[in-house]
């Protein structure tokens, strides 16, 4: 039995809508995770849910990282303690 070799899609491959589209999509992975680790750097460590290190390292995952900081790592100033 022989494998299906997978095809690979290149860039030149895409058609212009999907250029656009992974574009944009790109954009704003890096625009959130941009804003959430600016935040998590001027944020104090009272004010983080668990270790500042580990969200900035969440933080990278593609959409995920920065959507479940905004979520859940921050605190705020009435929930000290």
């Amino acid at each position: 039995m022989q494998k299906k070799k997978k095809k690979v899609r290149h860039w030149r491959d895409l058609s212009p809508r999907q250029r656009v589209g992974a574009i944009v999509g790109a954009s704003v992975q890096f625009a959130l995770a941009a804003a959430a680790w600016r935040d998590l750097a001027a944020r104090p460590a009272a004010l983080v849910n668990g270790p500042k290190v580990v969200w900035a390292l969440v933080i990278g995952v593609n959409f995920i990282g920065p959507l479940a900081y905004f979520a859940g790592g921050r605190r705020t100033r009435g929930r000290l303690g």
